[in-house]
Parts: structure tokens; sequence; C-alpha cells
């Protein structure tokens, strides 16, 4: 059986303690041992009181400490842990291998997804990236992910940081896009809900086709009229910005085709 002790309570944490959990129920080769956090409250509703932990003297032996806390606490709370040649794994997509304190075994697991605490996830579908100094530990992680995800991948720290750069721009990027096209409905008094079967497929688009071949809009078909009246329409400078910095990356793209 493998130990894990999950150290976090943040969203990432949180979505991880519901997929152990849910897999504890058909698989008894996983086993949640523990989790550390400094709020052992906030954690009440999903994990019995015994489980938690918040000093790092009652941690107890795991096979696997998986780090779901901010990039810039992964250096930190990895030099705090109260033992040595352990394997100890972060979860982000962004920082390196190399962050994690030398006096542990390194590794990661990477679950690529957007996850919100009041948004429960299907773990299954969720892609887990995963990188170790060795076989054996890799071996270790490679049955973590596969006990809670169907698609698991060796991924190392160029790639990982190439798919974190990709992630904010198909993903943070494109919901910060979302949220100005809610501020320009809200202005107009527009219901944005309008725009959501579009949203849709757009997204469900780029199952069947690339990005490129599912590229329309007057940028794509170089409608001068359309977009100059568009930037006429926008009184917010940002938003102008914005439209302009996008309008012109399409057409450039679609130049080389």
């Amino acid at each position: 059986m493998t130990k894990v002790t999950l150290i976090g309570s943040g969203n990432v944490a949180q979505h991880l303690i519901r997929a152990f959990k849910n897999q504890a129920v058909l698989n008894s080769e996983i086993e949640l041992i523990q989790v550390y956090t400094r709020k052992p409250e906030s954690l009440l509703h999903l994990l019995d009181s015994g489980k938690i932990t918040n000093d790092w003297d009652n941690l107890e032996e795991s096979d696997v400490y998986i780090l779901a806390v901010s990039d810039d606490a992964i250096a930190t709370v990895s030099s705090q842990l109260p033992f040595k040649n352990r394997l100890v794994v972060h979860t982000s997509g962004g920082v390196a291998l190399a962050s994690l304190n030398d006096k542990n075994r390194k590794g990661i697991f990477y679950p690529l997804q957007t996850f919100s605490k009041n948004k429960l996830v299907d773990f299954t579908t969720i892609p887990i990236c995963l990188e170790a100094q060795n076989e054996n530990d890799y071996q270790i992680l490679e049955q973590l992910a596969k006990s809670i995800s169907n698609s698991v991948f060796s991924i190392d720290s160029d790639q990982r940081k190439a798919l974190h750069v990709a992630a904010v721009f198909v993903n943070n990027f494109t919901n910060h896009l979302y949220q100005i096209g809610q501020e320009i409905c809200l202005e107009h008094h527009v219901p944005f809900d309008i725009l959501k079967p579009l949203i849709l497929e757009t997204a469900q688009k780029i199952i069947a086709l690339s990005p490129q071949e599912a590229q329309t809009g007057p940028a794509k078909r170089n409608d001068t009229g359309t977009l100059e009246a568009h930037q006429l329409f926008l009184t917010n400078e940002n938003q102008k910005n914005i439209y302009t910095i996008l309008t012109q990356s399409i057409q450039s793209n679609a130049k080389k085709l």
C-alpha cells in the first residue's frame, strides 16, 4: 500500500483530498494518511480531525509527501520538513524541481487543470504530469497518479514550463477575455448569458479542429470596416489595446498559412 501525506489546504489540496478519498472506496492500494495545514479548521468539512495536523513534529511516515502550496512557498515548506531521504513532490506547473530542498528525494505531481473550491471536477479526466529523479520514485508517482486519473504523462521540467505557459494562454487569459466581454455587456445592458452558447461551441470545436482551423471572425476575414467600427465603439483604452493586439496577432498568423 502506498501511503500519502498532503501538505496544504488550498484549491489543489482540497481537490486532491476528494480524489484520494474517492479512489479509496474502489482501491485499497492507496491511503491518504494525513494532511498538514496551518488552519486545521479549513479541512474539517473533508476529513476527520485525526487526519489533520498543524505540527511538523506530528507528521507520520508516508511513501510520498505532496506539497500542494503556493509557488512561492514551495522552497520554504520543503526546507521545514523534519525528515530526510523521503519522496517529496510539488504540484506546481511553473516551479523547477530544483526548488525542492535537497535533503529529500524530489519529484513533480502536477495536475493540469483549473481548480476552484466550490466547483467539483472529475479527477479521472485530469492530465497528471510526473517527474522524478530516479525510476523507483517515478513508479511510486505513476501508481499514485493512475489511481485517480486516466491521463498520466512523463513530462520533464522544460516541457512542464511550456505546458504551464500554454495553459495560462488557453485558460487564464481566455477567462480574462470573458470578463471583458461581460463588462461590455453590462455597460450596454445586454445579458452576458446570450454569449454562453458561443463560448461553449468555441471550446467544443477544439476537440475536433485545430485552433487554426477553428479561427473565425473579422480579423481572420480581414473585414476592415468592422474592425475599424469596433475600435471606434470601444471607449475603454485597455479594451481597445487588447482588441488591437489580438487582431494583429490573428492577422499575422493568417498570413503564415
